[in-house]
């Protein structure tokens, strides 16, 4: 008996009970991340002042911008994000060209990666939060070397007009590598998690560092991104029925990819009719 209330003290048991809890509900415990995060800095928006300024100095400003390894760090994000999204588009326009075939991949998958890149980095983040909140990147305001006030998250302002600090974009598309954990087979998904978590923690903390998002833009990003691709799995993968299936994606594209074979014949035949039609005339005159 005392031991089983040992057990229920122990705090190790009870994070493992939380997180199993999160794991059970997870779009409600993203959701209360992003609550908790978001309360936290505009109670202590000196937090954001302390990070940012562990890569500021007087005399050189933002320094790790400077630096040519990570400058090229950088770059590695969005290149990723673009394969996987040309790999996506690939498999797709594939097997509208060659609608007979089966697809390579489920076709859910690419529509899954592409749906939550396009509405998540694309459409909330940068669209919608960038352009609209208004807060100045820390390069830009008075703390550290700009003429801009500094502004708290959440908060919409007309400093900044657009492509603001607020939420991280590339925090936002580091994070969506994530997504590819959702649909890989099981075995890999430990391995996936093991590359693209430290990957999404350089990234971010790289953009800190060059001065472009305050810490909260980042962390802020991480869950509002997240909880948008928990909310695009839960439709196409774990409703029942989800909003669409494999097998009827398949017959979609096969569909569309007939039309558009016929479509490519009848261009073809009046393309060569039109050709001969010119050369009889040429050869005639």
């Amino acid at each position: 008996m005392n031991q089983a209330k040992s057990n229920e003290n122990n705090p190790k048991s009870g994070l493992r009970k939380a997180g199993h809890w999160c794991v059970a509900h997870p779009m409600t415990a993203v959701s209360l991340y992003v609550i908790a995060v978001s309360a936290f800095f505009l109670i202590f928006p000196k937090v954001d002042f302390w990070a940012s300024g562990l890569f500021f100095s007087q005399t050189d400003g933002f320094w790790a911008q400077h630096e040519p390894f990570l400058r090229k760090v950088r770059h590695l994000g969005p290149f990723l994000v673009r394969v996987i999204a040309v790999v996506c588009v690939a498999v797709l326009l594939l097997k509208l060209l060659v609608p007979s075939r089966p697809p390579i991949l489920p076709l859910r998958q690419p529509v899954f990666l592409l749906s939550t890149l396009i509405l998540g980095p694309g459409v909330l983040v940068n669209l919608i939060l960038k352009n609209n909140w208004g807060r100045p990147r820390p390069r830009s305001v008075e703390e550290f070397g700009g003429d801009l006030p500094f502004q708290p998250v959440w908060k919409i302002t007309d400093y900044c007009q657009s492509n603001c600090s607020f939420v991280s974009g590339e925090a936002s598309a580091s994070i969506w590598l994530v997504s590819l954990a959702f649909i890989v087979p099981a075995t890999w998904r430990k391995a996936t998690l093991g590359f693209v978590l430290p990957l999404c923690l350089i990234l971010s903390a790289n953009r800190v560092a060059f001065g472009g998002h305050f810490f909260s833009d980042t962390l802020i990003s991480w869950g509002l991104t997240f909880l948008l691709i928990l909310g695009i799995y839960r439709l196409l993968y774990q409703n029942n029925p989800p909003l669409v299936t494999d097998r009827k994606l398949d017959e979609w594209f096969t569909v569309k990819g007939r039309k558009l074979q016929r479509a490519g014949r009848r261009l073809f035949i009046r393309a060569r009719r039109s050709f001969r039609t010119a050369v009889g005339k040429f050869s005639d005159s």
